[in-house]
């Protein structure tokens, strides 16, 4: 049984071939046999974990498992308290109603730069988040944070479950001790 880390770069699909020719995982895992835990759209960056193993792949994804996903992510404007309130009671989004999240701000965290870089304006303040959730609806922290007003601007999962990014390079990867 194997369980790898990646920390997946902007832009890069979460599976291993594209008939489009857009970046994949293939271009950073050579290794056979093993697939994604989840997802992570091709917008976001960060912790993406693989493996061989799909018992293991449904307790870590599965929202039953009440595995929790933590994200940095970056938001237009800095939001009030009633904006984090109702991130915390969960958010109507298409779907239904978000499970509540866990949430806190955060200092500007010490990331890598991203490529292309996040659209400065001038006259749009941003702020940083600190999101617990333990769903994994199709872009989901994106709907949570635009649903109170704050659209996502650069979005970093940086843990599942017990498993965190930590200072995992840019596109790099390693094998994790399952837990």
């Amino acid at each position: 049984m194997r369980l790898i880390a990646l920390n997946k770069p902007f832009g890069v699909l979460t599976k291993f071939t594209d008939a489009d020719g857009r970046p994949t995982l293939a271009d950073y895992v050579d290794v056979k046999g093993v697939y994604p835990v989840g997802r992570l759209d091709k917008d976001s960056e960060g912790l993406v974990l693989l493996t061989d193993d799909g018992g293991l792949q449904h307790r870590l994804a599965h929202p039953k498992s009440g595995k929790e996903k933590v994200y940095w992510v970056q938001v237009e404007r800095e939001p009030d308290e009633a904006a984090l309130q109702a991130l915390r009671r969960g958010v109507d989004i298409k779907g239904g109603r978000t499970r509540p999240a866990k949430v806190r701000r955060l200092a500007e965290p010490e990331l890598w730069p991203r490529d292309p870089p996040v659209r400065f304006r001038k006259s749009v303040p941003t702020a940083w988040l600190e999101l617990r959730i333990t769903e994994g609806r199709n872009r989901q922290v994106r709907k949570m944070t635009a649903a109170v007003g704050h659209p996502t601007l650069r979005l970093v999962r940086v843990a599942i479950g017990p498993y965190r990014l930590g200072d995992l390079a840019l596109g790099a990867w390693r094998d994790e001790t399952i837990r």
